[in-house]
């Protein structure tokens, strides 16, 4: 049960958990990409671009890869349904966010936040100090949730294409 607020902006402690994907876990979190992608693709690109069982299927590919090496795929439950995924990676020597979706029935629920957090927890165990995103230029909800949450343009390469490159600086807990 979340717990009342004692302040004008004072956190929620959310129901749902994150956990680290397995194999089992990549028909729903390709399902999700692919659900989460069209919100914010459709009008801007080619339906065959992010809809279709091609498009599904090497989703399911890239997934499967990510969840291969390694603890860098988090998955957010809620009542045991898998709402919403995160992934990172080094890039060119840099951490770098390269996925975070949560599923268009669950949004402004907390999802985003608590996958984010839970990237940014391991960030910091792990010694990083900034991490970096690219997000589609047209997707205004992405751009607004990354700036609510400290991330800034890049000063040196603020766009990668139709993207936005965004960065963010760690600070101690």
């Amino acid at each position: 049960m979340p717990r009342p607020a004692t302040g004008p902006r004072a956190p929620v402690v959310l129901p749902g958990m994150i956990r680290h994907a397995t194999p089992q876990d990549l028909d729903a979190i390709a399902a999700l990409h692919q659900e989460a992608r069209a919100t914010y693709y459709r009008g801007h690109l080619p339906d065959a671009d992010f809809e279709g069982p091609a498009e599904l299927a090497r989703s399911r590919q890239g997934w499967a890869a990510a969840v291969d090496r390694g603890n860098a795929v988090l998955c957010a439950e809620a009542d045991g349904e898998l709402v919403g995924v995160a992934a990172f990676r080094p890039v060119d020597g840099t951490t770098t966010l390269t996925q975070l979706h949560v599923a268009p029935a669950h949004w402004r629920r907390g999802t985003g936040t608590r996958l984010h957090a839970a990237c940014v927890a391991a960030w910091r165990a792990a010694g990083v100090t900034t991490a970096r995103l690219e997000v589609f230029e047209h997707n205004e909800r992405a751009h607004a949730f990354y700036t609510r949450h400290g991330w800034l343009p890049d000063p040196v390469a603020p766009r990668s294409g139709n993207h936005l490159v965004l960065r963010l600086a760690l600070t101690a807990p």
